[in-house]
Formats: structure tokens, C-alpha cells, sequence
């Protein structure tokens, strides 16, 4: 692959596209209407009918027990440490490769996100590595975990879906509860993908959502925690809307918490989104599929697929290289041409705020994957383009 064949292969994946953003939202639904109506109605702030409705629209796309809409997706990551108690000087063991929120919330704790190694299948937490490195690392005492490095506990797991791949949840699963280490989800790039026929998110004493303007249903701004627990789901609600107990008219507020309150025009706009989510998934699988028919040409470049266990909702497509060196080449020809392309997250060991942090001492899978993978134009509308 040169960087001309690459921007070729866009095209023609991409007929007729002259420009193409790497994931813009489509507003195709009701959401004006929605949104209308908030207005109408002047419930604009975190009080409103389509707060509660986005929330029991969640329970019903996952199966979970309980969603609680919050502000963003950092925040529904912080709610689920909290959940698990975390706190200060704990560990958390956060894969190297994921975006900074999920390890700037658990510095937010004023806990040390516990840096792990990635698999190339699916692009999570490897079970494998994670494995071997607890063996080296950790002590299993009757109340969990304990790094014998660093005598702090290793509290939980956060695992990330990368992509809206789901990462190997049973295996990941099963490390957690022989070590007694809490597993918790970021599904924030996975709404709509299935984990052996169960929605992402359902694995874990808790799962974070997110609805930023680039994810696959959007609210503008905003996240979701989810729990199969519905008594930890009303925990949730409660830290997440300031611990005030339920009153016609006193403020009395029973814990140091948070206003994370999703507004009712976020979730009106939510709402509209996951009406139309089942359409959405369709055509982003249609845009998929073409993506690897055209790099099925290439002999060192290949789509990166969903693992065997999964169905994606196919949130970003993403090429892997061969040869590292492509990629900056091919980045630089594709933004030149007009098509939105960018690489994976700089690992977290590789910045700065985290460079001495605890570590797994092999994070080589996690470097490779940045070094040679680049993610491609996934908007919905350009699964459309063949239809």
C-alpha cells in the first residue's frame, strides 16, 4: 500500500464522497419534535419526562436492570468507580490503549490507574497477559487483590470496548473473580453492539455509556450508567443528582456527591436517536462490509474485523498496516484529499501524566496497534451510499 493506493481505496468505498468527516450525527428522526417539546412544556434542565424515557429506553435496548442518564460519559465512568468503591490510593487496571477519560476518572478518585496490555482480536484487555501479569504482581488476600509492588489494593477492572468492539468478557470475567478484583465497563463507543448475543455493558458490577456528538447515538453530551443491580442503579441516580433525599420542599442531602444530571433536551434529543438505532446499525454493518471488500485488495492492509463472539455496531472502521511507517503518510494523504481519518488514542504509559504510573511490563500489542491502525469515515450515511 502507498498513501495514493490508500486515498483510492477511500474512494472507492466511497463513491462520489468528496468530504468525509470520521463520525458525524444525523438528526433524521424526531428529535426536533422532541425537542419542541421541551420547550413548549419549559422542562429543559435535569427535571423532565424524556429524562426518565431515555432511561427506561436504555433498560430496554440492554436488557439491564437499571440506566441512569448522566452529563457525559466521564462522568458515567466515575460513577461506576464509585459504585465499586474506589477511592484514594487505590488501583485501578485500565488498558494502556483507551481514550484518557478512563484513566483521568480514576485520577479523579484520586486512585492510580494500573496500566494493562491489549489483544490484537477485538482490541481489548488481553485475559491472557492479565493473567500472567497478576501472577507476577498481585497478592490474593480474603479482601481481594494487593499489588506486593506497591502494598495498594488493585480494587477493579475497568475494560474498555474499543471501536464498539466488545472485548473477551468471559475470560476477562474470570481472571477478575479468581484475583477478587471488581470488573467494571467502559461501553462508551459500544451502544448497540452484542457480546455473544447480550448487549455490551452486562458483565460487570457496572458499565459506563456514552452519547458525546461523535458516538453512534448521540444527546450532544451525555453517558449512561448501567447495572444489572437495580438497588445499585438507585445509588447510582442518587450520587448522581446531588444525594438529595426526596422532599416536596427541604434540601437535605445525605452523602458529598455530584450533579451529573443529564438535561431533559439532551434526552429528548436521545430518545429520538434510539428510535432510529436499529436502521443506524444496519447501514454502519453495510459500510463495514464494503470497507473490507475494497482493503481485501491490499496484502499488507486489512480491515480490523469484529471478534468471532461479537456484532459490532461497527462504531469506527479501522484499517491495520502492515508497516508502521504508512501510517502517518496515509493519515497526511487522506486529510488532504478531504476524508476525516485519524489514528488511535497516544498509549496512556506514553503520556506524561501517566508515564510512572503502575505498569504490566509488556505493553508491546498496545504500541503496535497505534503504531499501525487507522480509523476510517464511519457515518451512518455513508453506509447508505450503495443502497
Amino acid at each position: 500500500m502507498t498513501p495514493e493506493s490508500f486515498v483510492a481505496a477511500l474512494r472507492t468505498a466511497l463513491p462520489g464522497v468528496e468530504r468525509a468527516p470520521l463520525h458525524e450525527p444525523f438528526f433524521e428522526g424526531r428529535e426536533l419534535d422532541y425537542l419542541k417539546e421541551c420547550i413548549d412544556t419549559r422542562f429543559v434542565s435535569s427535571v423532565g419526562a424524556f429524562v426518565e424515557r431515555f432511561e427506561r429506553d436504555l433498560e430496554t435496548l440492554t436488557g439491564c436492570g437499571r440506566a441512569v442518564a448522566v452529563v457525559n460519559g466521564t462522568a458515567a465512568v466515575r460513577t461506576c468507580l464509585l459504585l465499586a468503591g474506589v477511592g484514594r490510593d487505590d488501583e485501578v487496571l485500565v488498558p494502556a490503549l483507551t481514550f484518557v477519560a478512563a484513566a483521568n476518572a480514576v485520577a479523579h478518585q484520586g486512585a492510580f490507574p494500573h496500566l494493562v496490555e491489549s489483544e490484537w482480536d477485538g482490541l481489548g484487555v488481553c485475559p491472557r497477559s492479565l493473567a500472567a501479569w497478576l501472577a507476577e504482581t498481585g497478592e490474593r488476600r480474603d479482601d481481594g487483590c494487593w499489588n506486593r509492588r506497591t502494598g495498594r489494593r488493585i480494587r477493579a477492572l475497568l475494560v474498555v470496548h474499543v471501536l464498539g468492539h466488545p472485548a473477551d468478557m468471559d475470560a476477562i470475567k474470570a481472571v477478575c473473580d479468581r484475583w477478587g478484583i471488581i470488573l467494571l465497563e467502559d461501553a462508551s463507543e459500544a451502544v448497540g453492539t452484542l457480546y455473544k448475543g447480550e448487549h455490551a455493558g452486562r458483565h460487570g458490577l457496572a458499565s459506563a455509556l456514552s452519547f458525546n456528538g461523535n458516538k453512534i447515538v448521540t444527546t450532544g453530551g451525555g453517558g449512561a450508567v448501567l447495572t444489572e443491580d437495580v438497588d445499585l442503579g438507585a445509588q447510582a441516580k442518587h450520587l448522581t443528582t446531588t444525594a438529595k433525599r426526596p422532599h416536596a420542599w427541604e434540601f437535605v442531602h445525605d452523602e458529598v456527591a455530584f450533579n451529573f444530571r443529564m438535561p431533559n433536551l439532551n434526552a429528548a434529543v436521545g430518545c429520538a436517536q434510539l428510535e432510529r438505532l436499529a436502521e443506524v446499525l444496519t447501514v454502519k454493518a453495510r459500510l463495514a462490509r464494503r470497507y473490507a471488500e475494497v482493503f481485501a485488495e491490499f496484502d499488507d492492509a486489512a480491515l480490523i474485523p469484529e471478534p468471532s463472539w461479537a456484532r459490532s455496531n461497527h462504531w469506527l472502521n479501522a484499517v491495520l498496516l502492515d508497516d508502521p511507517a504508512l501510517r502517518d503518510p496515509c493519515l497526511q494523504a487522506a486529510l488532504d484529499a478531504g476524508f476525516g481519518c485519524r489514528p488511535l488514542w497516544q498509549p496512556m504509559h506514553q503520556l506524561e501524566i501517566y508515564r510512572d504510573h503502575p505498569r504490566a511490563p509488556d505493553l508491546s500489542v498496545a504500541e503496535q496497534l497505534v503504531e499501525r491502525v487507522i480509523c476510517l469515515p464511519s457515518s451512518e450515511n455513508l453506509g447508505r451510499l450503495d443502497a
